[in-house]
């Protein structure tokens, strides 16, 4: 399946992921990734809202009325790399958000961590995804990251990624979920990533077996 697509198509849903230059982790503490969501957040919309130098005053409320360029409809970080499903809100929509996304990020996070240079390992890669089906499991994919990579034993307690809004109406309202939640009953995505992670675990397992015995 090809990584990189020419055009990025009004309405349609594509999963984007990078990881660190050289493989290298791109949040070095709680706040990196707290300040990539946060990044997250204030790029997806576009006219007028408090500058982003402001981050720790700016609420979503401040500009949540203003009209966006992408929707996020999940994400999960990870320790050297990151997961999106956006879907394109208007023409061009991706990659200004994806470009800001990168750029402002990088200036933070070498500022902090004192080192200069990319941050990422070259231009982000992309997926058309080309159905319903496909964008169900795509968004499951990215939520059981963290388990099958034996981050965190619960996904209900790690902390970056959309997960925990998808399963708890409580959380914060980062993500669009209605493309993925129309597909199921009340409160039912949970056990449809829940029930998935044994099987997403042994998988792993035996693709790194086999690779050994190669």
């Amino acid at each position: 399946m090809p990584y990189r697509i020419p055009g990025f198509e009004n309405f349609a849903f594509y999963h984007l992921f990078n990881r660190g230059v050289n493989k290298q982790d791109i949040y070095g503490i709680g706040s990196d990734y707290q300040r990539f969501i946060q990044t997250l957040i204030y790029y997806q919309y576009s006219g007028p809202k408090p500058k982003f130098s402001n981050q720790n005053r700016f609420k979503l409320k401040d500009f949540r009325n203003n009209s966006k360029i992408v929707n996020l409809v999940c994400y999960c970080l990870m320790p050297n790399h990151f997961h999106l499903l956006i879907q394109q809100a208007t023409e061009g929509g991706i990659r200004e958000f994806m470009g800001k996304l990168s750029n402002s990020y990088t200036k933070y996070f070498n500022t902090r961590h004192n080192r200069t240079g990319p941050l990422f390992q070259g231009e982000f890669k992309a997926v058309l995804v080309e159905s319903d089906e496909q964008l169900i499991h795509v968004s499951r994919y990215i939520h059981l990251n963290p388990y099958v990579s034996e981050i965190t034993k619960n996904l209900n307690f790690y902390p970056y990624s959309s997960f925990l809004e998808y399963s708890n109406p409580s959380s914060s309202e980062i993500c669009t979920k209605q493309p993925i939640l129309q597909f199921f009953q009340k409160n039912s995505y949970g056990n449809f990533i829940h029930d998935y992670e044994d099987y997403a675990l042994r998988l792993k397992q035996i693709t790194h077996l086999l690779i050994d015995l190669e």
